[in-house]
């Protein structure tokens, strides 16, 4: 009896035991993501909940069409209800619960509510749903034959330069390497690279990769990936073939600081530039002082003094007057305030030692 009560005891030690391992084994198998309905029609609105998640994680929650859970999204984010889409942050734990309203995707169902990650680490998940009232069509049946499926992570080769420095569009090299697990040869795969700015959808591009990849081969594929001029902040470049989004590679863009200093330059040499001219131009057009001085400087030739020339002259017979002497008057005094004024008004003496002596003669009577 004592043995088997220990046994039973040992027993249920062990699945206590065995049970948080378990629990954590199946949190660590990958976030997951739970609704509250399994069917809501348009207007309506259910509550989404999840776990396993990053901690303090920001997260994007649409309603897709053309999408199950083994296969995915098969459109992108294009077959989403975009402008209906919630975003949520996880708790400590990597768990988080809203409510998110009910709309028609642009697509067709199979239906699903897709949980993204927007930043950071790439994690996703799927929940079916379905939109009461909303067309349900077949899925696009997979391609036979070849299948490539990526075998590295995807990355980015390149630097910016010093053009891109001043707004020329940040341009980088998207290396990945795929590996055909089918069992006929695809013959050079047409691609889609799209690039997407925060939560925006991503605009594609088709490219071609020209070769052949035999089954069971693997080959490393090198795509360019340009954005537009003047792109900065964060972007994420994603990669597409078959309908089906293989990778996604996030994209840092820096700042085309030499548009910015460009600017503040103009701003500065353009009106220092006017004030020069608009100066240079009232300089000329400024009228003249009296004396024919300008206001930004004396020319020295124009104050050289200029002396009258003595000259004597003879008194006829019967001149009773003499012509006027002409005399000039030096600019910085006027006719009052000239020394020599005092002299020229008043009478000759006779007595005086310095006078010269005028002959005179008297006329007839």
């Amino acid at each position: 009896m004592n043995g088997k009560v220990r046994t039973t005891a040992l027993l249920a030690v062990l699945a206590l035991l065995v049970l948080p391992l378990a629990g954590s084994a199946t949190a660590a198998d990958g976030p997951t993501v739970r609704l509250s309905k399994s069917q809501a029609g348009t207007g309506g609105s259910i509550t989404v909940s999840g776990s396993g998640w990053r901690s303090h994680a920001l997260l994007m929650m649409l309603i897709c069409g053309q999408a199950t859970p083994a296969r995915g999204v098969i459109g992108g984010t294009n077959s989403c209800a975009n402008a209906d889409g919630r975003a949520v942050t996880t708790d400590a734990k990597g768990a988080f619960s809203k409510q998110l309203p009910v709309s028609e995707p642009p697509v067709p169902c199979p239906c699903v509510v897709h949980v993204a990650t927007v930043e950071g680490e790439k994690a996703q998940a799927d929940a079916v749903l379905q939109v009461a009232g909303h067309a349900v069509e077949p899925l696009p049946a997979e391609a036979s034959g070849g299948r490539l499926s990526v075998l590295t992570d995807t990355r980015l080769d390149g630097s910016s330069g010093l053009l891109t420095w001043f707004g020329a569009p940040p341009s980088r090299t998207l290396v990945f390497t795929v590996g055909n697990a089918g069992t006929s040869p695809i013959k050079s795969p047409v691609f889609q690279v799209g690039t997407s700015h925060g939560v925006f959808a991503p605009e594609w591009e088709d490219q071609e990769w020209r070769g052949t990849l035999a089954p069971g081969k693997k080959a490393q594929i090198k795509l360019p990936v340009e954005l537009s001029a003047g792109a900065h902040g964060d972007y994420t470049v994603s990669l597409k073939y078959g309908g089906k989004v293989l990778a996604e590679q996030p994209w840092g863009v820096g700042r085309p600081w030499g548009v910015t200093l460009f600017w503040v330059l103009v701003c500065l040499v353009v009106p220092a530039a006017v004030f020069r001219a608009g100066m240079a131009i009232v300089d000329r057009v400024r009228p003249r002082k009296a004396g024919g001085l300008r206001h930004r400087g004396l020319h020295l030739p124009e104050l050289t003094l200029r002396m009258p020339r003595f000259t004597t002259q003879k008194l006829t017979t019967g001149a009773r007057e003499s012509a006027p002497a002409t005399t000039s008057t030096l600019p910085w005094f006027t006719p009052d305030s000239d020394p020599n004024a005092a002299g020229r008004l008043s009478a000759p003496h006779d007595d005086s030692p310095t006078s010269p002596t005028t002959p005179t003669r008297k006329g007839p009577p």
